[in-house]
């Protein structure tokens, strides 16, 4: 703390492991670890200036910086880092009237105390580009409008790995950035040394070396940013509370924004952006809005000068959970501990803020830091600092449009991450709010990604924000899991696969089958918290235990229990539990007309059948793959059919996006005004499939139907009756071989489930998971969405034009931009990979053509009936033309696992029956 000095970090851990707590006044002042601390008195950062500087004594009681507007195309609500590139971006984008309003001063927030880093490598293809456009905002664009430096020092970024795991993750890294024009380099332990004399580097294996990584100042950003933006007729109100958000129910029932208050008067307006970081929950329940984040104190210290230290690059070591900031000629010293403090009553009064450092919660970051730089072991700290930061779920962003209130925006809960991120996040958001849609892929960033379910239940927040904080610094695995927030939701199998040894994955709350231990039972427990807080860590935990063995880069300890799994269904039948999808209703008197606009492929086809077909927006991107199976008008309703009049269509879609399905369909509903209901039936219906040459004979002895190819051809449906139950057979298959699903009534899946299994005990019928359903799919071509299949990939580009209704006259979402693509020719194309080397791979691999990189992998696995690797990503001609087939046919092929090639062939289509005679019954 400023005028509190400490000898050395060292001193402090000793003072932390052999004193009494001291009060505050004491100078150290470890203060008890609760979850209610309180702000402190106002502390200084360690920037030569912060925005404060402008505010006098009485700002607030001044009042509002400018008079308010009375009307506004859109309000942005906080001033920190989002706030400001997101009215940046729409002022960039040509809105007009587009005004900001801070409650306090700009970045009082949590953006002024920020440390500011940015690191261009993450594991996560969109994430490079969103970092990507930060780095150019603040590093050249920002300085080219203003003629002002926005305080961006390049000087590199260095990631510590002292193991080999984390060096395999580091070099996935590295191959990934090879598509992106990332420069990084693999250091070894000497070359490290020469980079950073002051580093220990006795326990590394290795470093990843980023020389374009750097700092951002958050004061000089913010203020750039702003002056760009009213520029070009934005307006910037600070010292404006927001004290509620007026809302309008049309003559639809739909509920939207018309207006945002203040204590200074109200601005009418269509659209409003939460960009109010960790007071972003307070700000949504002004409009009814579920916003999922908690706030935590984050904290970091700042060191006496340090001789030898200037101009070295940033490091991240986390193994140790640690962060080393350049500042000037000192360092900021950080990190993410297992047990943080909650702020459990978050002041609508805190700005410019700290709280106090508890040396016992922070103390364990010194360690770590000293045996990185041990120079720190005789450096005094000049300050600490601690603030509040907003925390999510799954440590990611909240954006998009919220599902209760249309027009109402979120840019929040950005995890610490909020001035690397902000550009590219500030940029897609006004595309979103301008346009309708973000350019790039966002799902994973959306709102409307955790199911409603969630949003509001403060324990599962608690503990999985908890977890992704902890986890911060954890390698990151492609098989990982997370221990909290579990078995929030569960079907009507979920104990009985449990006991038959059923590995558990999650899915938004869904328990869904992953893969079956031969070995028993692996129920996952409730949340230890990882022994913080006075919990007691689990010893005995055979769930923790397996997924401990996933965490590797090669293939793990069960790879062979999923081989069973796929084998068996590819020489007999496996039966998988899908009762986790989503499952809608489209009804009403303008329900065909609805799924016309909606649906890529033709739908409106006899009752009985059923469509393979995509959801697009209005750029050509897929914003879904689904089933829609249409239904015969019925006026008694069922379990299995809601009465309705005119149309009726059954969507299944993916349990993972069920609720981006829904806010899809159901914005769009909204905005062509169609008179039709959507329906959840999610949680009343349970759904199993099954699979493999000996399906038909075993479901004949289950259902009272006939499954002949004649009598129930591919691509159908019928209600039938199994074991006596009445259940809804679909003829469809997601892994490429003959078989059938089963739409069952909650109170019926045991007693089916139970049939079919008796049934299928002659044929060699077996449980099967997910991780059997991602290996049998990517073998047989089909694809995933959200990794084959995302909302900037259109199904031209990946190989989907049979789901495009382009031959017909009939308009659909999307088609004009699929039309012009087609004209245009295609700028990348999904092609399929195959390597003959025996070597895992995950995705995110580099993809080379002729000593060329051309793109990256989005999914990988091993196909055990052809027994190589499969790899699925885009590839683009480094010239900029289209991307022919005979460009893809032509080229020389490799793929790049962690900086090591494999060659590799191109594939047109599936190396496993290209000619689709399994799932037709011919073996």
């Amino acid at each position: 703390m400023p005028g509190v000095r400490m000898a050395s970090l060292s001193q402090a851990l000793r003072v932390v492991a052999t004193h009494a707590r001291r009060s505050p006044a004491q100078g150290l002042g470890p203060r008890p670890l609760t979850s209610g601390a309180g702000p402190t008195a106002e502390k200084s950062v360690p920037y030569q200036r912060t925005l404060k500087e402008a505010q006098g004594p009485s700002a607030e009681a001044q009042g509002p910086t400018r008079p308010l507007p009375s009307t506004a195309n859109v309000v942005v609500i906080g001033g920190g880092s989002l706030g400001c590139q997101t009215l940046y971006h729409l002022a960039k984008l040509g809105v007009s009237g587009a005004v900001l309003l801070e409650r306090a001063r700009l970045t009082s927030g949590t953006t002024w105390h920020t440390a500011g880093l940015l690191w261009q490598l993450r594991p996560s293809d969109v994430e490079l580009e969103l970092l990507a456009h930060t780095r150019r905002v603040v590093s050249r664009d920002l300085e080219e409008e203003t003629g002002l430096h926005t305080g961006w020092i390049q000087n590199g970024g260095l990631f510590i790995a002292s193991n080999r795991q984390r060096l395999d993750e580091y070099k996935r890294l590295m191959s990934l950035g090879k598509a992106y024009g990332v420069e990084s380099h693999v250091l070894s332990p000497a070359e490290t040394k020469a980079l950073y004399p002051l580093m220990n580097v006795d326990d590394l294996y290795g470093t990843l070396y980023v020389p374009q990584d750097g700092t951002m100042d958050p004061a000089g950003t913010c203020t750039t940013l702003t002056r760009a933006a009213t520029a070009r007729g934005a307006q910037v109100i600070e010292n404006c509370p927001v004290t509620g958000i007026r809302v309008r129910t049309d003559d639809f029932g739909v509920r939207r924004v018309a207006a945002v208050e203040t204590e200074h008067g109200s601005i009418q307006t269509p659209c409003v952006v939460n960009c109010a970081g960790v007071w972003a929950d307070a700000v949504g329940r002004m409009a009814g809005v579920k916003v999922p984040l908690v706030a935590m104190h984050h904290a970091y210290v700042v060191t006496e000068r340090i001789e030898g230290i200037q101009n070295m690059p940033n490091v991240r070591d986390h193994d140790a959970s640690v962060y080393l900031r350049l500042q000037g000629d000192a360092l900021s010293v950080g990190g993410y501990e297992a047990n943080p403090i909650f702020w459990e009553e978050v002041s609508d009064k805190f700005a410019f803020g700290l709280f106090d450092l508890d040396w016992d919660v922070f103390s364990q970051h010194i360690e770590g830091a000293v045996n990185r730089v041990p120079v720190l072991e005789k450096t005094g700290v000049k300050s600490t600092v601690c603030g509040p930061e907003s925390f999510t779920p799954d440590h990611k962003p909240l954006m998009g449009e919220a599902p209760e209130l249309r027009g109402f925006f979120l840019g929040c809960g950005f995890n610490s991450a909020g001035m690397m991120l902000g550009g590219g996040c500030g940029q897609e958001l006004a595309q979103w709010i301008v346009h309708g849609r973000p350019e790039k892929d966002m799902y994973g960033y959306d709102i409307r990604r955790f199911h409603h379910s969630l949003t509001a239940h403060r324990r599962w927040i608690r503990e999985r924000s908890h977890e992704s904080y902890a986890k911060n610094y954890s390698v990151v695995f492609p098989h990982d899991e997370p221990l909290a927030g579990r078995n929030m939701r569960r079907d009507p199998l979920h104990e009985e696969l449990l006991a038959q040894g059923c590995v558990f994955q999650e899915r938004h709350g869904w328990e869904r089958p992953g893969w079956f231990n031969p070995r028993g039972a692996a129920p996952v427990l409730h949340y230890d918290y990882y022994g913080a807080y006075g919990n007691t860590a689990h010893e005995d935990d055979a769930y923790s235990r397996l997924l401990g063995d996933e965490y590797t880069f090669d293939f793990p300890p069960h790879h062979d229990v999923i081989k069973k799994e796929c084998l068996a269904c590819r020489g007999a039948a496996a039966v998988f539990n899908m009762s986790y999808f989503g499952k809608f209703y489209l009804v009403g008197l303008d329900a065909r007309k609805a799924a016309d606009w909606l649906f890529s492929a033709d739908v409106s086809r006899p009752p009985g059948s059923t469509v393979y077909t995509c959801m697009l927006n209005h750029r050509g991107g897929t914003e879904s793959d689904l089933t829609v199976s249409r239904l015969a008008p019925g006026a008694q309703a069922s379990p299995l059919a809601p009465a309705f009049e005119g149309d009726g269509y059954y969507l299944a879609v993916g349990g993972a996006v069920a609720q981006h399905n829904w806010s899809h369909i159901t914005t769009v509903l909204q905005d062509q005004k169609f008179r039709c209901r959507l329906l959840d039936s999610s949680e009343d219906l349970g759904m199993i499939s099954i699979q493999g040459p000996a399906s038909r004979a075993i479901l004949q002895e289950v259902l009272d139907a006939d499954l002949s190819n004649e009598a129930f051809p591919f691509s159908t449906h019928k209600l039938v009756r199994a074991a006596g139950h009445l259940v809804r057979a679909m003829r469809l298959s997601f892994v490429g071989e003959l078989g059938w699903e089963l739409h069952i009534p909650g109170p019926s899946c045991m007693p089916v489930y139970q049939a079919v299994m008796a049934a299928g005990t002659k044929h060699g019928l077996v449980n099967a998971g997910y991780r059997a359903i991602d290996s049998l799919s990517i073998e047989k071509g089909y694809r995933h969405w959200h990794s084959d299949l995302r909302p900037d990939d259109s199904p031209l580009e990946a190989g989907l034009a049979f789901t495009c209704k382009l031959k017909s006259a009939v308009p659909f979402l999307g088609r004009e931009a699929l039309e012009k693509q087609r004209a245009e020719g295609l700028r990348r194309r999904l092609v399929c990979f195959t390597v003959d080397e025996k070597v895992p791979m995950f995705g995110l691999e580099a993809i080379w053509r002729n000593g060329q990189v051309v793109g990256h992998v989005r999914r990988a696995d091993f196909g055990f009936t052809i027994d190589k690797t499969l790899a699925y990503g885009y590839i683009r001609d480094p010239s900029g033309g289209p991307v022919s087939l005979d460009f893809v046919k032509s080229g020389d092929y490799a793929l790049e696992r962690m900086g090591v090639t494999y060659p590799a062939r191109a594939h047109l289509k599936s190396p496993f029956d290209p000619d689709n005679k399994r799932v037709k019954g011919i073996y």
